[in-house]
């Protein structure tokens, strides 16, 4: 088949088709076979397109069909599997559960911390820092390897009591006796009171944060 009669078939399958593809900007399997059709009533029956050839382009329609397919089962399975997580998320309300995170409330003039270390500290220094970034209080934390808590009395630097229901972020910086970084990571234990389902990736509200569900590190009760 020549050149020119396959962009004679092109633009055929083009002009009947644009009414009905204008609005998409991707090629469907009937584009793909009615471009195939095209080319066979538009070919040169001196010059007809070999046999080979139109294999190798049945062959292309099949590839590309089942490429559709399989697109649009990952997309009904990754619907499923987000449906899944959230339906598996619901579960957590009214738990207490811990979770790697840095920030969470004060309540009733305290709020508890986690942090694990990968091994024994020599130095661990601690930090909360407010809402705006500001440092409200520095301390030292237990240095043991694994998982260590620090519980927060809610007063700043100067013994000030500070107020209920602001959220506070820890930073915790844990060096073994070379001076290298031994921590891992941070961590809030709390009850889940809720589940906020508006992102690809459901995050539960525990002691008032927000928590991606797959944070979580295991349920205390």
């Amino acid at each position: 088949m020549t050149v020119s009669a396959v962009s004679s078939a092109t633009t055929a399958t083009t002009t009947t088709s644009s009414s009905s593809t204008s609005s998409s900007s991707s090629l469907t399997s009937s584009d793909f076979l009615s471009l195939l059709v095209s080319e066979l009533q538009n070919q040169d029956p001196l010059n007809a397109t070999s046999t080979t050839d139109f294999i190798n382009q049945l062959t292309s329609y099949a590839n590309f069909t089942q490429q559709e397919s399989i697109n649009s089962n990952m997309s009904s399975l990754a619907s499923s599997f987000s449906s899944l997580v959230t339906l598996n998320s619901v579960n957590y309300i009214g738990h207490t559960v811990e979770a790697k995170t840095d920030t969470s409330t004060l309540s009733n003039g305290s709020a508890t911390f986690g942090y694990s270390l990968s091994s024994a500290a020599s130095n661990v220094s601690i930090s909360i820092s407010d809402s705006s970034g500001n440092v409200v209080y520095t301390g030292t934390g237990t240095g043991n390897s694994g998982s260590n808590t620090f519980t927060w009395d809610g007063k700043d630097s100067s013994g000030n009591q500070l107020s209920d229901g602001s959220k506070y972020t820890i930073s915790v910086t844990a060096t073994d006796s070379a001076g290298n970084s031994v921590l891992n990571y941070t961590t809030v234990t709390g009850t889940v009171t809720g589940i906020d389902t508006s992102t690809s990736t459901p995050s539960l509200t525990v002691n008032g944060v927000a928590v991606s569900a797959a944070n979580i590190l295991g349920v205390t009760s």
